[in-house]
């Protein structure tokens, strides 16, 4: 290199300052660095520890590790999709339940703050993660006195996504649409008949309901009034069939609170089953295509008598049922021999303060997921109900419900603490949450922010504006007095024009009560409420002297009344004396 040469070093923040070109710019998405940051840290694997592993297993692996080099390099992580995540809070209270459409494309969730958020994936990007609809389904009126119940369960149908089935803590079940319109909703049913099987609907509060796995026209619903009912939803949510559940348990007069219910699919084109879990420890299986007079199994003491059964799930297959009940126990139970469970092991439950608290299968049946009370996602074996895999999740707050979608391959949490977490893996998942990361973020614009801009609905805020340093707002820059103004309002929400007159403020009350015109020009006699009573009486009296109607008959034979005149001399007669002493 000769001398005159010039060497300049390149300045990396001087090259990302300078423009690249001219021109609308293209949004570009460093996809690599977002899927980095949404990579989860601090993961827990106790299956797969050292110090759990026989002897004779570590005595084998020492001999085969110059064979398997290449298998060691295999992260056992990567079985399940829980390698990343992304974090939804859109909600106040701890989450219920949650549910997807089968495509994948959008997620519903529910809360205890009695609301239903919709999330679509596809509008979604990294600094976007909001819901872009919010729906009370309990809510009568808009206005803040309104009665609000929390939601227990929402659930896609999954036959037919365009309809959603809502259960709140209320007697009636309702029907969504997807973009969560009011379709249709249930019956209440008359609390006074002692007969459950002669009402029209629940008398009592609803816990949970799922649809059919095959009919998209029906659905099924668990109440604490001791019944399962199943509505067609084809016409407006007619009952179909009434379940009563008779309890055989000791002072509880044959009634007790149905805790979960769960609709599987039928193996090899049979039936379906119908499975159900009540408060007084009992498991109860019905043919799922009916006759439901007689349960077809029924296991008395599958969990412990008033303790709250919430987590229950059917395999894809049909075969085994796994329930998470109140008593700290997880079992597993064969349909085909519906007596006693195939396994059992202890898990802390959650379910006396959150009762929709879930187990569920996953799309192919080979695992089986729940939450526990520490935020910490087990993922088990379907055989053994022992951990295979367990990672936290939200730390010090329970994990309440769960969802593993079969298309999309990712887990969905619902915890305590407001929050909405999927995870999923680049390499094994496909869309839903890798569509939100491969896209660019959006750049914030400054009305986003509202403590940088101003409500010009309400007023001006912050330092006075003077127009030519003019104080005096009365004076203008001459110093004579400005005219009155004839735009806008005063304080008290009147017109300062003249010429209008003044519109009285709408409220939700005067919408549904007709005014005064209304009144005096259609119902009769409608002025005779403002009139004193005595004075409206009075305004005859001269007329019915002269003109009587009634005692016109006698008036000539009628006598004139005569009243005694008291003298000067006569004095009126003594009053009685108050005793005294």
């Amino acid at each position: 290199m000769e001398e005159d040469d010039v060497v300049v070093e390149e300045n990396e923040a001087l090259k990302n300052f300078l423009p690249r070109g001219f021109g609308k710019q293209e949004k570009e998405a460093n996809i690599a660095l977002q899927f980095e940051r949404s990579k989860r840290q601090g993961q827990l694997n106790p299956a797969f520890e050292d110090s759990k592993y026989p002897e004779h297993l570590h005595e084998a692996s020492d001999k085969d590790e110059d064979e398997d080099e290449d298998e060691d390099d295999y992260d056992e992580e990567d079985e399940y999709p829980v390698s990343h995540e992304l974090v939804l809070k859109t909600h106040e209270r701890p989450i219920t339940s949650m549910t997807l459409d089968p495509s994948g494309s959008r997620l519903i969730t529910s809360s205890t703050d009695c609301t239903v958020k919709f999330h679509d994936f596809a509008s979604m990007t990294p600094t976007t993660l909001r819901a872009f609809k919010s729906v009370d389904p309990t809510a009568t009126k808009t206005s803040a006195s309104s009665e609000t119940h929390p939601i227990h369960h929402v659930e896609f149908n999954r036959v037919s996504p365009s309809s959603i089935l809502v259960i709140s803590a209320i007697p009636q079940a309702k029907i969504l649409s997807r973009d969560g319109e009011p379709l249709a909703e249930s019956v209440k049913g008359d609390m006074y008949l002692r007969d459950m099987h002669n009402t029209k609907g629940h008398i009592s509060e609803i816990t949970t309901g799922t649809w059919h796995p095959t009919n998209r026209d029906l659905c099924v619903t668990a109440g604490t009034d001791s019944t399962l009912r199943i509505w067609d939803c084809s016409i407006r949510m007619r009952q179909k069939d009434v379940i009563v559940h008779k309890s055989r348990a000791a002072g509880s007069a044959g009634r007790t609170r149905m805790t979960a219910v769960c609709w599987g699919s039928s193996p090899q084109g049979n039936s379906s089953s119908l499975v159900a879990a009540a408060l007084d420890g009992s498991l109860v299986m019905w043919n799922g295509e009916g006759p439901y007079s007689r349960p077809t199994a029924e296991i008395r003491d599958a969990h412990q008598r008033d303790t709250w059964t919430g987590g229950l799930d059917i395999s894809s297959d049909g075969r085994t049922v796994v329930t998470r009940g109140g008593d700290d126990t997880i079992k597993l139970w064969d349909t085909r021999k519906f007596k006693s469970p195939i396994s059992s092991v202890t898990h802390p439950s959650t379910t006396s303060q959150y009762p929709t608290t879930g187990i569920k299968f996953s799309p192919t049946s080979t695992s089986v997921i729940t939450g526990s009370s520490d935020g910490s996602l087990h993922i088990l074996n379907p055989a053994t109900l022992k951990p295979e895999h367990t990672t936290p999740i939200t730390p010090s707050s329970p994990l309440i419900s769960l969802l593993w979608h079969p298309k999309l391959n990712q887990i969905l949490t619902g915890s305590a603490n407001a929050e909405t977490h999927v995870l999923y893996n680049p390499t094994l998942s496909s869309r839903g949450a890798l569509d939100i990361m491969s896209r660019a973020p959006k750049r914030r614009h400054i009305d986003d922010d509202p403590s940088l801009t101003t409500d010009t609905s309400i007023a001006l805020t912050g330092d006075v504006i003077a127009p030519n340093g003019n104080l005096n707002p009365n004076r203008n820059n001459n110093g004579e007095r400005r005219a009155a103004p004839v735009t806008g309002l005063t304080a008290s929400g009147r017109s300062r024009d003249p010429r209008r007159p003044h519109i009285p403020m709408t409220t939700p009350f005067a919408k549904t009560n007709p005014d005064e015109r209304h009144v005096r020009d259609n119902i009769p006699l409608s002025s005779m409420r403002d009139e004193d009573p005595r004075e409206a009486l009075l305004k005859y009296a001269e007329k019915a002297e002269k003109d009587p109607m009634f005692t016109n008959a006698w008036r000539k034979t009628q006598p004139k009344t005569i009243y005694a005149d008291i003298s000067d001399g006569e004095e009126e007669p003594d009053k009685k004396k108050v005793r005294t002493g």
